[in-house]
């Protein structure tokens, strides 16, 4: 019995700390899409633009890719060995220019970019 209610808790806390990777990878690209904004006055286009490495080059064990379109960072999730409910997940932060600052909006989607990720796998951020 505690088993059957054992296993299935482990295997979303798995699938939520694979989601936090991704979470962790596209959060470390903000610094240079804030400082192209403060320098430029608007939001870089790419990858390159921002400064930073090719979107393939940003990976982890459970990330594909980090990548950068019109200030919005993509973090997407392997499709394979990662846990079921996860794969090819992205997870995407939207900036917002503000009074000097700039804030981001989470949102963690599957594959399809438009269905939300279960609650169950979406990082505390991005609730």
């Amino acid at each position: 019995i505690l088993a059957a209610i054992a296993l299935p808790a482990y295997q979303d806390y798995t699938a939520r700390a694979q989601v936090s990777e991704a979470l962790i990878l596209a959060d470390g690209q903000k610094g240079a899409v804030t400082e192209y904004y403060a320098d430029k006055g608007a939001f870089p286009a790419d990858n390159a633009a921002a400064g930073i490495a090719a979107s393939t080059a940003i990976s982890g064990k459970y990330v594909a890719s980090v990548n950068i379109a019109s200030g919005v960072i993509s973090a997407s999730m392997r499709g394979q060995n990662v846990a079921e409910g996860v794969k090819s997940a992205v997870i995407t932060l939207t900036p917002s220019p503000t009074a000097g600052s700039t804030s981001w909006a989470c949102t963690a989607t599957k594959s399809d970019k438009k269905t939300a990720l279960e609650g169950k796998y979406v990082p505390a951020a991005c609730r």
